[in-house]
């Protein structure tokens, strides 16, 4: 029991790790860092987009409303959608409105995505605020 004790009090023992075994536990990291951020990040984009999509999709309804009630799609805004619909996204804008037509926009983390209407189908879809 005292040779185990003196062992461990003993400061010219070696305890502890290398260098070696520290750049290889540094290494591992890095490879598994270099996979997992990339994944992470696309899989942020593809949630901004989704998202993105659903709040246009939910807007589509209120649009049809204000067409309905107007006779024209002239003069719709934001606020508009929204009193027709309360579930419209609070960031989703109009990006115009013209009297048979019109072009929705809509912002997630960054990610903005515009759909053309009426009636638009999935490559009505545009990864940009214009709808082009």
């Amino acid at each position: 029991m005292f040779e185990r004790m003196r062992h461990r009090l003993d400061p010219g023992a070696e305890n502890g790790v290398t260098m070696i075994e520290l750049l290889v536990v540094i290494i591992i990291l890095g490879i598994l860092l270099a996979i997992a951020v990339p994944s992470y990040i696309g899989f942020q984009d593809r949630s901004a987009a989704k998202t993105t999509k659903a709040n246009l999709r939910a807007a589509l309804p209120a649009a049809e409303a204000y067409r309905a009630t107007n006779g024209t799609y002239v003069g719709m805004d934001t606020a508009a959608l929204v009193a027709a619909n309360p579930d419209v996204s609070s960031s989703l804008t109009v990006a115009s409105a013209q009297k048979a037509r019109f072009c929705l926009a809509d912002t997630v983390n960054g990610r903005t995505w515009s759909v053309a209407g009426p009636s638009p189908s999935s490559s009505d879809f545009h990864r940009s605020g214009d709808c082009g």
